[in-house]
C-alpha cells in the first residue's frame, strides 16, 4: 500500500510579513486526482509550491510520500514529484523538443548522455500531449494554447509517480481543457499516477476530480471526496456566490449552476 501522497502538520506560510497559508494540517491520498478550488489569493498555489519544496513553511512539517520533505534530496524530489507553476518561462527560440527534454534532467547523471529511455518517455509525452507534429517549432511560434500544452509535456516526461500541475487549462480552449482533463484521468487509471491540480473551474473538478480541498483565506475550509465537499451550502460559503447542483443524465456527477449574490 502506497503511502498518503502527502502531508502538512500544522504548516504556516509567510510572503514578506503577510500569512498566506495560517497552519494548516492536511493528508492528501495518494493515487487520486485531487483538486484544489479556492477564490484568488486564497492559498492553493501556496500550498502545491510548500508540498513541492519550493517555498519553505514559516512553521509546521511536510511529507511527500511518507518521508520529510527535508529528507529528500532534490534529484530525488524531482523523481517523485513533477510540477508545473502558473507561469514557467523558457527562452523563446527553444524548440519544443528541447523544453520537453529539460523534463529528463532528474533521470540524468552529470556526465550520462540522452538515452533511450529518456527519448521514449520525450516521445509519448508529446504524443500524448498532441505535440509531437509541432516538436521542431519554437516556443515563439506556437499559440498560448500551444505553448501550454508543450509545458504539460514536459513535465509529463519528467515521468514522475507524482504531478502537480497549477492551473494548467490556463490558455486552453474549452476542446483542449477537456482533452487534457481527460488525459490526466486516462495517467490515473493506466500508469497510477497522482495529481495535485489547481483549478478554478468547479464543474471541471467536481468532473474530474476524485478528492477536493476547498481553501479561503489561507485555511482549508473543506476537504475530501469531491461530492461531499462540492456542495450548493459550501460553495456558497466560500465563494460568497448562490448556486445550485443540477443532475445531467449523461453525467455521473452534478453541474454547478452559480449566479452571483
Amino acid at each position: 500500500m502506497r503511502d498518503a501522497l502527502a502531508r502538512l502538520n500544522d504548516v504556516t506560510v509567510k510572503y514578506d510579513g503577510t500569512v498566506a497559508i495560517d497552519d494548516i494540517s492536511l493528508e492528501l491520498p495518494d493515487s487520486k486526482i485531487i483538486a484544489f478550488c479556492g477564490p484568488n489569493g486564497s492559498g492553493k498555489s501556496t500550498a502545491l509550491r510548500v508540498m513541492r519544496g519550493l517555498h519553505d513553511p514559516s512553521g509546521g512539517e511536510v511529507e511527500i510520500a511518507g518521508k520529510p520533505l527535508a529528507a529528500w534530496s532534490a534529484k530525488e524530489l524531482a523523481r517523485q514529484v513533477a510540477m508545473l507553476s502558473q507561469t514557467p518561462n523558457a527562452p523563446s527560440d527553444l524548440t519544443v523538443t528541447d523544453l520537453v527534454r529539460m523534463g529528463r534532467f532528474a533521470h540524468r547523471g552529470p556526465l550520462s548522455g540522452f538515452s533511450q529511455e529518456d527519448a521514449q518517455a520525450c516521445r509519448t509525452a508529446l504524443e500524448v500531449t498532441e505535440m509531437h507534429d509541432l516538436r521542431d517549432r519554437t516556443l515563439a511560434q506556437l499559440s498560448g494554447g500551444q505553448m501550454q500544452r508543450a509545458w504539460v509535456a514536459m513535465t509529463l516526461a519528467q515521468d514522475a509517480p507524482r504531478i502537480f500541475l497549477d492551473e494548467p487549462t490556463n490558455h486552453l480552449d474549452i476542446a483542449h481543457a477537456f482533452e487534457l482533463l481527460d488525459l490526466i484521468g486516462r495517467l490515473k487509471t493506466e500508469r497510477q499516477r497522482s495529481f495535485v491540480i489547481v483549478l478554478h473551474d468547479l464543474n471541471m473538478a467536481m468532473r474530474y476530480a476524485d478528492h477536493v480541498v476547498l481553501f479561503k483565506d489561507g485555511k482549508v475550509t473543506a476537504c475530501g471526496p469531491t461530492v461531499d465537499v462540492l456542495t450548493a451550502q459550501t460553495i456558497s460559503r466560500v465563494f460568497g456566490v448562490r448556486c445550485k447542483l443540477l443532475d445531467v443524465a449523461e453525467l455521473e456527477k452534478p453541474v454547478i449552476v452559480s449566479w452571483g449574490n
